[in-house]
């Protein structure tokens, strides 16, 4: 299995982190300077952005490592697993905001609203840079044996970093509507109810992350893809009788395996090797890449039956 090695995606992570950690500076500065827990909430959130920046950059290089003999699938759950601790940072990150704005709508403090705003709208302008830079990339799942790519599938590990950063920006509007409404009100109470907006903003987009990244940890079905459809599919080819101990997982989210037993007609090897060939040919079309497939005159028993023959239709 191929690793993906994307030197361009390499440089965009480097430009994310560098204008994420400016924006970090200039709101731990602001917020002290202004007395807003909002923008205090913002920069906590956009050091954990740095930190996914920096943390799904790692991974990106290290799942490029080719597979050697203690890993032979590779290192692409790497990216999986940096996935999910950017989940959980997110969840805990969030859970800190909506403690600190508890305590803050008991104790106001007096708040800058107008510098609050400005800083927001920098912080904002530069999320938007970088969500951009980011949101561009996708990266194709190819066949193994080097043909046409036949399905886009979206690298986990750069998903939960750009959800960081599309948060952060969510969050920075909010900032911005909260400093406006402040300046023109005077309602400091406005402050703290901004900053658990943001923490629950910022905890769904964790539920999302750890929901997938854990999926493909435990070996699901990949999202889109039908089990019963793959071994009908299979079924459906000539000679085919029965398909069955059929498994589809992700090793991550851009890479599909298979293994399967398939009960044949008892035919030369030469036809086997073309009915081998177009099994991984309609395979390929689920955008499944690396495939383990066991043919057999009679079924072994093994696993369930997952595409009856036509005869039991």
């Amino acid at each position: 299995m191929n690793p993906h090695p994307n030197k361009t995606l390499e440089n965009r992570f480097i430009l994310s982190m560098l204008l994420t950690a400016g924006i970090l500076i200039a709101e731990v500065i602001g917020g002290f300077w202004t007395g807003s827990l909002a923008l205090l909430s913002d920069a906590a959130h956009v050091f954990m952005d740095v930190f996914a920046l920096g943390l799904s950059f790692l991974a990106l290089r290290l799942s490029a490592l080719p597979a050697d003999d203690r890993h032979t699938y590779g290192f692409h759950r790497l990216e999986v697993i940096a996935a999910l601790i950017n989940g959980i940072t997110l969840g805990a990150i969030a859970i800190e905001i909506v403690s600190e704005s508890w305590h803050r709508w008991f104790n106001p403090q007096p708040i800058k609203s107008m510098e609050m705003m400005a800083i927001a709208v920098i912080g904002l302008a530069v999320n938007l840079v970088v969500a951009f830079v980011l949101g561009g990339h996708r990266h194709d799942a190819v066949k193994e044996d080097g043909g046409e790519e036949h399905r886009e599938a979206e690298d986990l590990n750069i998903r939960s970093a750009y959800l960081h950063v599309v948060g952060d920006a969510i969050s920075s509007v909010g900032v911005i509507l909260a400093a406006g409404l402040i300046w023109m009100t005077g309602w400091t109470w406005l402050d703290p109810l901004m900053s658990v907006l943001i923490g629950i903003l910022i905890l769904f987009s964790s539920w999302r992350v750890l929901r997938t990244s854990l999926h493909i940890l435990v070996e699901g079905v990949p999202e889109g893809l039908s089990i019963v459809k793959i071994g009908q599919a299979m079924q459906s080819i000539t000679n085919v009788q029965n398909v069955h101990d059929l498994h589809v997982w992700g090793l991550c989210s851009g890479h599909v395996a298979l293994s399967a037993h398939v009960v044949t007609a008892d035919q030369p090897l030469v036809e086997r090797d073309g009915m081998m060939a177009e099994l991984k040919r309609r395979l390929s079309d689920f955008g499944i890449e690396h495939t383990t497939i066991q043919f057999e005159i009679t079924a072994c028993g093994q696993g369930a039956n997952l595409a009856p023959s036509p005869s039991a239709q």
